[in-house]
């Protein structure tokens, strides 16, 4: 036992190993490790796999990621490994007649589209950017965390016994979060009553620059392209209905499934080649209800998560890294006070804007993947009446972009409603920078 540590797996106040330790190389720790870096901080970032699984997730980047994702030098290897930009989020039905248009070259920011690549292609590029103050150690699997006489988390202990001393620790590990039940922080993540069956496709499909969400009677479809003419496509089922199918059964589902949807008419090839790289995936909601504790915080999956369908949540982790790296940027991280209150400034920041996102994330989901009759006339009326007024529309792709967050007042669901016209919820459109 070396000097200072205690009975109980406890330390006191002594040195360190590095300023922060961040646990979890997904994009929040690999963001956090970015921003972090760039403030000439010494961090060390963990993770307990030592290669990432190819996974259908985070490929959509917003125009408030890609402006960070440039400060922090990532986006120029995303745009050398040939990401596709996406210029607009389409919502249609399912013939494919347009719903609403969120076209995000109206916004007033420098990087005005979104960017879609493979997240491990992602992940690479932001490994690539870490700067020289930034360790990275995978095959780290972290079990506890350490603390000192006043119960302030002052590291974390991995396999083996293994002590990792620092001054914040950084929990980026993801829904289930370890570190999250270790320091006393709590979520609920809540499964939507339904899944999403994703494939990726091959083959020149024609497919427009843009993300098209399809709100159909059997609920979402998702179509946008990835580089190197691929096509991801995600469609709604129920949690149980391709339980054990085979592949007769799965010829039959997607015969079921271009009937219901024709405008995937031209993917019907590409579809039926493509059943074999289905990956079924469950869909959850949740936000933590605190983000700190003393010298610990939550970013990323670890403190919250929304439907995929607003891509919202691998955009709101960068943009937890970068609020968490301006509140340490002007703190003494020597002094656990002046740390923990840029920790609470950060908490402070974020609760509000996470919540702002959950909502706007939810209530999208509700809209586009309600099955019920009542539940799909009250989704496209309200997609209707958003895209019959300009100011709305503005709103809804502000919103979306990450850029920021204004949300919908009363006033402006009546005028969705259609029970005000446009012209009693006018009101001049603010710039964006």
């Amino acid at each position: 036992m070396t000097t200072g540590q205690q009975a109980t797996g406890r330390r006191t106040a002594g040195p360190v190993d590095a300023d922060i330790v961040i646990c979890g190389a997904g994009v929040a720790g690999l963001a956090a490790a970015c921003a972090l870096g760039r403030l000439g901080l010494d961090v060390l970032l963990v993770e307990k796999q030592r290669y990432q699984p190819p996974v259908a997730k985070g490929e959509v980047l917003q125009p408030g990621s890609l402006n960070l994702l440039h400060d922090w030098g990532v986006l120029r290897g995303l745009e050398a490994r040939r990401a596709v930009r996406l210029n607009r989020l389409v919502a249609r039905r399912d013939d494919g007649s347009e719903l609403l248009a969120m076209d995000f070259g109206q916004l007033d920011t420098e990087r005005s589209w979104m960017l879609a690549h493979d997240y491990a292609t992602i992940l690479e590029c932001l490994g690539e950017s870490l700067g020289p103050t930034v360790r990275r150690e995978g095959g780290v699997l972290v079990d506890d965390l350490l603390r000192d006489g006043h119960g302030r988390v002052t590291g974390v202990r991995a396999g083996g016994g293994r002590e990792i001393r620092a001054r914040v620790v950084l929990a980026a590990d993801g829904r289930s979060s370890r570190l999250r039940r270790l320091s006393g922080m709590t979520a609920d993540p809540v499964a939507y009553g339904h899944r999403l069956l994703c494939f990726e496709l091959s083959g020149k499909p024609p497919v427009a620059d843009e993300v098209s969400a399809y709100v159909t009677d059997r609920g979402l479809v998702m179509v946008y392209p990835l580089p190197d003419d691929r096509i991801r496509v995600y469609v709604q089922v129920a949690a149980d209905e391709l339980r054990k199918a085979d592949r007769a059964r799965l010829r039959q589902w997607c015969e079921v499934l271009l009937a219901d949807v024709p405008a995937l008419g031209p993917l019907a090839g590409a579809l039926q080649d493509g059943l074999d790289s289905r990956q079924l995936l469950p869909v959850f909601q949740f936000r933590a209800p605190s983000l700190v504790r003393p010298g610990i915080a939550l970013i990323g999956e670890a403190a919250h998560g929304v439907h995929p369908l607003a891509a919202q949540g691998m955009n709101t982790a960068i943009g937890d890294a970068a609020a968490l790296a301006s509140r340490l940027a002007g703190a003494d991280l020597a002094s656990p006070a002046a740390a923990d209150a840029a920790l609470r400034a950060y908490e402070t920041e974020r609760l509000e804007r996470i919540k702002g996102i959950h909502t706007m994330s939810h209530n999208a989901a509700r809209m586009m993947t309600s099955t019920s009759r009542s539940g799909r006339v009250f989704g496209r009326r309200l997609l209707s009446g958003t895209a019959r007024s300009g100011r709305l529309r503005y709103l809804t792709t502000y919103n979306m972009s990450g850029l920021g967050m204004r949300p919908l007042g009363p006033l402006d669901r009546l005028v969705q409603f259609g029970v005000l016209p446009e012209r009693r919820a006018a009101m001049p459109l603010l710039g964006t920078r």
